[in-house]
């Protein structure tokens, strides 16, 4: 019998990069790409005040304008993070920006954060929350993150963010403030503790009452960045860390043609980096903030070696962008059987 998800994913990675992901979202949104079956008991997951069905979310980036939540999330997500979203709209760089490295499992992009802007953002997210025709609001089937950026140009940061966390934080489950996209000239210096504190300042003392915020972090910085980084988040009442964005590195390893196009690098070759930057973190952390692990996240072994190193939850992207919705039913198996395995009868049963 013909397998409609795995022919559409053989067909989009023929297309253009942007053009299949144009149409993957047009596809989801309308409800085409199929439903996930409901998830075992085991792998319910608590974590930043919230309950997760899985702990295998979406990444940033796929869902860029919110055009596709509730059908991502019908999908079998644990969570998605939609964004990067930015106060104005901007058209990001120019094209070809955004490359599959097949030979290597990877893809790197130079996307530059475009966006539709906050406006039209929370326009695509209202439907989620009006009633319908029976006066219930029918809120989308796993939590919604929101990932916010600043613009290219004419942006400040202690304005900016705080601007959009009051603008998104009612259709929120949890917000993370991006400082770490490799595309955005001078973003990461954001990460500096000192500037760091000022914006987690900016935002408390403009909403205190907003949703769990979050931080996500570049896998680029040197090892000793990340204890001053961590002590600023926790002071500054951060919620938790996504470990990591993608990377500007090169490993020797990699084989493709369009390895030297710049851009941030994610999938199979930043595996080694994101597991150390999540054990350097993890032991820092001493489980004070949900610390949620991306990066080269490929079977469900790996998902249950992030979650015994620290993670709380994982996101993946890339392994999404290769083998489409189907990927999910695959990592919850692997990821059960690695669990019965090891003796583990539910995450919940991991963090006791």
């Amino acid at each position: 019998m013909l397998d409609i998800g795995k022919t559409a994913t053989w067909l989009l990675r023929r297309l253009n990069p942007e053009t299949a992901h144009e149409l993957a979202i047009h596809s989801i949104a309308h409800g085409l790409a199929g439903h996930g079956k409901p998830d075992h008991s085991a792998l319910r997951t608590e974590a930043l005040g919230l309950s997760f069905p899985n702990p295998i979310g979406l990444a940033a980036g796929f869902d860029k304008n919110a055009r596709a939540v509730r059908g991502l999330a019908n999908l079998g997500f644990g969570f998605v993070e939609t964004g990067t979203v930015t106060p104005r709209p901007q058209p990001g760089n120019p094209r070809p920006r955004l490359f599959r490295l097949t030979e290597d499992r990877a893809i790197i992009n130079r996307m530059g954060f475009n966006s539709c802007g906050i406006d039209q953002f929370c326009q695509n997210l209202a439907p989620l929350f009006r009633p319908d025709r029976n006066g219930q609001v029918q809120p989308a089937s796993a939590p919604i993150g929101i990932n916010l950026g600043i613009n290219k140009t004419g942006s400040d940061p202690l304005v900016d963010y705080p601007a959009l966390v009051g603008r998104t934080k009612a259709y929120a489950d949890y917000i993370t403030i991006n400082l770490s996209s490799p595309n955005t000239p001078g973003l990461r210096d954001l990460q500096a503790a000192d500037m760091l504190a000022r914006i987690l300042d900016a935002i408390q003392t403009a909403h205190p009452d907003r949703p769990p915020l979050l931080v996500k972090l570049a896998p680029d910085l040197e090892d000793r960045a990340y204890a001053p980084i961590l002590r600023t988040a926790i002071d500054g009442g951060v919620n938790g860390l996504i470990l990591t964005n993608t990377t500007l590195a090169r490993p020797a390893s990699l084989h493709s043609p369009h390895r030297a196009e710049t851009g941030g690098l994610s999938g199979a070759p930043l595996t080694e980096r994101a597991r150390d930057v999540l054990g350097l973190v993890s032991e820092l952390n001493a489980r004070q903030l949900c610390l949620i692990s991306s990066g080269g996240i490929e079977t469900g072994r790996d998902i249950l070696d992030r979650l015994k190193m620290g993670a709380d939850l994982v996101q993946i992207y890339t392994t999404f962008i290769y083998e489409g919705p189907a990927v999910l039913t695959r990592l919850k198996q692997e990821l059960l059987q690695e669990m019965s395995r090891s003796g583990i009868r539910s995450l919940a049963a991991l963090r006791r």
